[in-house]
């Protein structure tokens, strides 16, 4: 619940919940910047990059937002971090848990397993959802629960079968060998970075929206290395082009999802991926990133 799903106000508002419910709350930068008595048992934060500074103006602040998510901790909560982050103090007096590559995080990835305490806790290759940044959410997952005394064999018995959740690289279908691939939730540069490097190519993109101020120009790179063709829709599209232009990629101006799901699934051949992964936001033509998921799932059903 929270910035994904069920609105967590609704637990003010609703029936009490048992005593022993444990209550998952996704916490946005939006909802975290003026928080006064938020403090969580456990605070998860899983990496940082710049997003969201048409609200918060700088990186600075739109990080000390997300950090706010620590600071009314007590001694007897867990706050869960990457070590590569370099953030001394995270604020809060709750106990430290970091996670990350080679000795020293609590919770670490090296010699092809995750270890925990010193004790390896399951081979890589174990984790179900394939990527690196699914190996890194799979991380804090596990420390976060390790660090509340969940068993290590229920942590274990759930990276390994956990599928996925919707509008996230979500497999929608195979088509004459074409894989569709919704991943609506990417509503960053960082975000769609990680979605073309879960492919080794053949990727023809759909991308734009809303910009929400962010320099697109690092996605140019991995553009070139992975995609064929690059279909660009809403506000953004004309800054996406811009800045992808040195790819060397096909540029298509598609205007909306529709026409670019047409364009894609005419151009894409066995064997290659046509990938929803906008790198905006989606309020210039939905209301939010599941409708926008939603309408390109009915999109490829139909075509």
């Amino acid at each position: 619940m929270g910035n994904v799903g069920t609105a967590a106000s609704s637990l003010a508002l609703g029936d009490a919940l048992p005593a022993d419910t444990t209550v998952v709350c996704e916490a946005s930068s939006f909802q975290l910047e003026d928080t006064i008595a938020f403090s969580p048992e456990a605070a998860v934060l899983l990496n940082l990059s710049p997003d969201h500074l048409d609200r918060h103006g700088t990186y600075e602040d739109y990080v000390a937002a997300k950090l706010r998510m620590f600071v009314n901790q007590g001694n007897y909560d867990v706050a869960v971090a990457p070590a590569e982050l370099g953030v001394d103090d995270l604020g809060g007096c709750a106990r430290r848990v970091l996670f990350g590559s080679g000795p020293g995080p609590e919770l670490s990835e090296r010699a092809g397993h995750l270890w925990w305490d010193e004790r390896p806790l399951l081979p890589i290759d174990q984790i179900a959802l394939p990527g690196a940044h699914n190996r890194e959410n799979a991380m804090a997952t596990a420390a976060v629960c390790l660090a509340r005394g969940i068993e290590p064999e229920a942590v274990v018995a759930g990276l390994s079968t956990f599928a996925g959740v919707a509008h996230r690289l979500e497999r929608l279908a195979v088509r004459d060998g074409v894989s569709w691939v919704n991943d609506s939730k990417a509503t960053n540069v960082a975000s769609t970075l990680v979605a073309l490097e879960a492919f080794p190519g053949g990727i023809h993109l759909i991308a734009g929206g809303r910009g929400k101020r962010q320099d697109f120009t690092p996605l140019a790179p991995v553009v070139s290395m992975r995609c064929r063709a690059v279909y660009l829709i809403g506000e953004a599209a004309g800054e996406l082009a811009a800045a992808l232009g040195p790819s060397g990629v096909p540029m298509r101006q598609a205007g909306d999802l529709q026409h670019a799901v047409a364009l894609a699934g005419a151009a894409a051949r066995e064997g290659e991926v046509v990938l929803l992964s906008p790198a905006c936001a989606s309020y210039d033509q939905y209301p939010d990133f599941e409708a926008r998921g939603e309408h390109f799932r009915a999109l490829v059903e139909r075509s």
